[in-house]
C-alpha cells in the first residue's frame, strides 16, 4: 500500500503509539472515501462520476475548468491544497509530514484476436469468470522529514509524485489480457513555519503550513474531458502531521490565548484535526473531509466498506441482498468490490450482532445527597444531551419561549414570518399565516424550535393527532395581538 520500500516515520510512530495507529487507519478511510460504492458495479450511476475529494489536476486544467473559492472542503477539484496549524514545540524538535493521495490505473481488458494481437474491449470472459475494463488506484505516499530549526530559515520544498507505467496479466485459456497503465503524476510541497511568541518554557508557538501542488501538465491542454484530466491527478489528497518535541493545538477548540492565532490559520481544499488520544496533540490529520478531533474507525467495523459515512450493519446486509449477477458484475468491477463482498458473505451472525449498535458517550451522573432539585420550566439542564438526565426539566408540551418578549407555549396563538434566509422553500408560502403552538423544543445544539398546526387547515386536529407540524424558529413567529378594550375607540383604557 505505501510506494516505497520504507515505512514512513509517521508510520514508524504508529507501531510503537497505538493512538497513531488508529489515526493511520482514519487516513486509510480518507484515502478510499468514494473509492467504490454500493452496489460496487461498474454500470450504477453514483459509480460513474467518481473521485470527488481532495482532488488535485494539473493548474492550467483546474483554472480553466470552473474555479471555485477556496474553502474547508475538499470536494471541488483544484490544484493545490493547503495546511496551516499550530503548534508547541522545543527548538530541536523535527518534524515528519506524509502527503498521501491516489493515483489513477487504468484497467483495459483486451481480447485476444487469433493473430497474436489484442483489441481493446470493455468486457471479457473467462469460463465462469468477467472481467470488466475499469479506472483502479494506487496507493502512493511521501514523506518530508525536517528539522523545525530549517524551516524558520525559509521554505522547504520537495518534489514529490509517482512515475508512469503498465503491466500486462494473462488470462487463462488465451482469451485475452489485462493491461494496466499508468500516467505520471507531478507534485510539489513545500513546508514552512513561522514563530508567534515564546512560551517560556523553552518552547515557543508555531504556525506551520504544508501546501502541496500540482506541478505537472495537462496533456492535451485545458480543454480535455475531466476523466482525461484525471490521469495526471493527485486524489484524495490528504497530509499526516507528527514529530518529536511537538505538540499540536485544536483548531477547533483551542486553548485560551490561542484563539485568535488559530482564527488566522488559513486552509483551502483541507482541515487539520487533532489526532491521538483525547487531551493529546500528538498528531494532525489534514483532510479533505471535515472531521473531528481525534477522529476513530468504531472498533466493530469489519473492514472499509468505502463509504465511511454509512452505517456498516445497514451497507452489509444490503449487499447481501445483491442478486447473483449484480455480485458477478461487482466481483469482475474491482478486486476491492470483490474482497468487501467475500468479507460480507463470510461474516458470522455475531459480527453483524456487534454492528447493531454501540453507546460510547454514556457516563455516569453523579449527584449530590438528597433529591435533585429539576431546573425551571424551559431551561437546558446542564448536562449534555446524551448523557442520563440530560434532559430532565423539559417538558415541550408546557414549556414556554419568549417571543418579542412574550411568552408563547403550547395552545398560543402565532403569527408566522419565515426568515428570508435560511428557511425552508415551502415555509415561504405559509407567511402571514395564523397558527397555534403545539409543543416548544429544545434541540441538542442549544436552539429552540416550536411545533405549530394552521389555523385554516381543515386537516390540522388529524395531523395534530398524528403528531404532524410545521416547525419555526422563535425569530420567525409574532405573539398575538395584545386584547383592546372594545369601550375605548383608541385601544387605550
Amino acid at each position: 500500500m505505501v510506494d516505497g520500500t520504507a515505512r514512513s516515520g509517521c508510520a514508524a510512530l504508529a507501531s510503537r503509539d497505538e493512538a497513531l495507529q488508529r489515526l493511520r487507519t482514519v487516513a486509510d478511510a480518507v484515502l478510499y472515501e468514494g473509492y467504490l460504492l454500493y452496489p460496487y458495479r461498474r454500470s450504477s450511476p453514483k459509480n460513474r462520476v467518481r473521485w470527488q475529494f481532495g482532488v488535485l489536476t494539473p493548474r492550467e486544467w483546474a483554472e480553466a475548468n470552473g474555479p471555485v473559492p477556496p474553502g474547508v472542503s475538499g470536494s471541488v477539484d483544484s490544484w493545490y491544497q493547503q495546511t496551516e496549524c499550530l503548534l508547541r514545540a522545543s527548538g530541536d524538535a523535527r518534524l515528519r509530514v506524509t502527503v498521501r493521495y491516489l493515483q489513477l490505473q487504468r484497467k483495459q481488458m483486451e481480447q485476444s484476436t487469433g493473430d497474436g494481437l489484442h483489441r481493446p474491449v470493455e468486457a471479457l470472459e473467462t469460463g465462469a469468470d468477467v472481467h470488466l475494463t475499469f479506472d483502479e488506484a494506487v496507493p502512493r505516499e511521501a514523506e518530508i522529514d525536517v528539522p523545525l530549526a530549517r524551516l524558520l530559515q525559509g521554505p522547504h520544498r520537495t518534489a514529490l509524485g509517482s512515475p508512469g507505467g503498465s503491466a500486462t496479466e494473462h488470462l487463462g485459456g488465451g482469451a485475452g489480457r489485462v493491461v494496466r497503465r499508468r500516467d505520471p503524476v507531478h507534485a510539489v510541497t513545500t513546508v514552512r513555519a513561522a514563530r508567534i511568541r515564546d512560551e517560556g518554557d523553552g518552547t515557543a508557538l508555531y504556525r506551520l503550513r504544508v501546501r502541496t501542488e500540482n506541478s505537472g501538465a495537462s496533456p492535451g491542454g485545458a480543454g480535455v474531458p475531466r476523466a482525461e484530466a484525471l490521469r495526471h491527478a493527485l486524489m484524495a489528497t490528504h497530509t499526516l502531521i507528527c514529530g518529536a518535541g511537538t505538540e499540536f493545538v485544536s483548531l477547533i477548540e483551542p486553548p485560551e490565548g490561542d484563539e485568535e492565532h488559530a482564527r488566522a490559520c488559513r486552509n483551502l481544499f483541507t482541515f487539520p484535526v487533532l489526532g491521538g488520544d483525547e487531551g493529546r496533540g500528538d498528531a494532525v490529520l489534514s483532510a479533505p473531509i471535515i472531521l473531528p478531533d481525534h477522529p476513530r474507525v468504531a472498533p466493530e467495523s469489519p473492514g472499509d466498506l468505502h463509504d465511511a459515512a454509512e452505517i456498516d450493519e445497514i451497507l452489509s446486509l444490503r449487499t447481501l441482498l445483491l442478486t447473483d449477477e449484480e455480485k458477478r458484475e461487482a466481483r469482475a468491477t474491482d478486486q476491492r468490490a470483490a474482497d468487501i463482498l467475500d468479507r460480507v458473505e463470510s461474516m458470522p451472525p455475531e459480527m453483524f450482532a456487534r454492528l447493531h449498535g454501540a453507546i460510547r458517550s454514556l457516563e455516569p451522573v453523579t449527584r449530590g445527597p438528597g433529591p435533585a432539585a429539576p431546573p425551571p420550566a424551559g431551561t437546558r439542564h446542564p448536562l449534555p444531551w446524551w448523557q442520563e438526565g440530560g434532559d430532565e426539566g423539559l417538558s415541550p408540551t408546557t414549556d414556554s419561549v419568549l417571543v418579542d418578549g412574550v411568552p408563547v407555549a403550547a395552545g398560543s396563538a402565532v403569527r408566522l414570518r419565515p426568515a428570508g434566509r435560511g428557511a425552508d422553500a415551502q415555509d415561504m408560502f405559509l407567511a402571514g399565516r395564523t397558527a397555534r403552538v403545539a409543543a416548544v423544543f429544545h434541540d441538542v445544539d442549544g436552539s429552540t424550535h416550536l411545533a405549530v398546526t394552521l389555523d385554516d387547515d381543515p386537516a390540522a386536529e388529524l395531523n395534530a393527532w398524528y403528531g404532524r407540524y410545521f416547525y419555526f424558529r422563535p425569530h420567525e413567529l409574532e405573539p398575538p395581538a395584545p386584547a383592546r378594550d372594545e369601550g375605548a375607540p383608541d385601544g387605550r383604557p
